[in-house]
């Protein structure tokens, strides 16, 4: 004998609208915040970028003057126990060099007078104690374009991590505060997002590497590392 399937069917009935009415549910309030933390570290690095531009009335003798004073400049950098590794040629750029006069008609003639070429090298040193005394033999062997000069750590994790903490612990402190405020309690942790922050280079300009003279003062200082964290957390 067949049973009557009306009871199932009327028992799935029931059933859909009750799961569609705890999907439609709305998500628990929550508290987005944004954490900071700070930690610092001696930089064991020094990066430099140092330019060489020579001028003649074609490219050819301006390449020619430019490849005879970058080689010199190389060649210093290697007798002070910089490693191939940490000398990197960053750009060369030949741009000819014009002479403007204006014209009766409001036109301006433009005549050729040079070509200047530009040979830039990037150089790791690891021994910051010798930093002032390169870029000394730098500037004397040709280096006349500004460039920038930046210190550097070659393995940061370790200080990051101490500045994630950190900005984590400041999300959660701050979290509590405005929740103690308006009367409601902290829940789970719903979401957390990080950005690292590194430190900038320091600029130099060309008046910097006219003033350069034996004995270059350079203080390294301290890198500090920031981390900003942004954290989700459920209210109760």
């Amino acid at each position: 004998m067949t049973r009557p399937l009306f009871p199932l069917a009327l028992a799935a009935a029931i059933a859909f609208p009750a799961m569609a009415g705890a999907a439609d549910s709305p998500p628990p309030p929550r508290i987005v915040v944004t954490g900071e933390g700070e930690a610092t570290a001696a930089p064991d690095l020094a990066l430099l970028t140092l330019s060489v531009m020579r001028e003649a009335k074609t490219a050819r003798a301006a390449l020619d003057a430019n490849n005879d004073a970058m080689a010199s400049v190389i060649a210093a950098m290697k007798s002070a126990g910089i490693k191939e590794r940490d000398l990197q040629t960053a750009g060369i750029q030949i741009s000819p060099r014009y002479n403007y006069t204006n014209k009766p008609d409001g036109s301006q003639e433009a005549e050729l007078i040079a070509y200047q070429v530009t040979n830039t090298l990037s150089v790791r040193i690891r021994d910051i104690d010798k930093t002032g005394e390169i870029l000394d033999k730098a500037v004397s062997l040709g280096v006349n374009q500004g460039g920038g000069i930046s210190f550097s750590n070659e393995n940061p994790a370790a200080t990051v991590t101490e500045a994630r903490k950190k900005a984590v612990a400041d999300a959660m402190a701050k979290a509590k505060t405005l929740a103690e405020a308006a009367g409601v309690g902290i829940g789970r942790v719903l979401e957390i997002t990080d950005q690292n922050v590194a430190p900038p280079p320091i600029p130099m300009n060309a008046k910097s590497f006219d003033a350069a003279r034996a004995s270059v003062p350079v203080e390294a200082g301290e890198n500090s590392y920031t981390v900003q964290v942004t954290v989700t957390f459920e209210l109760k």
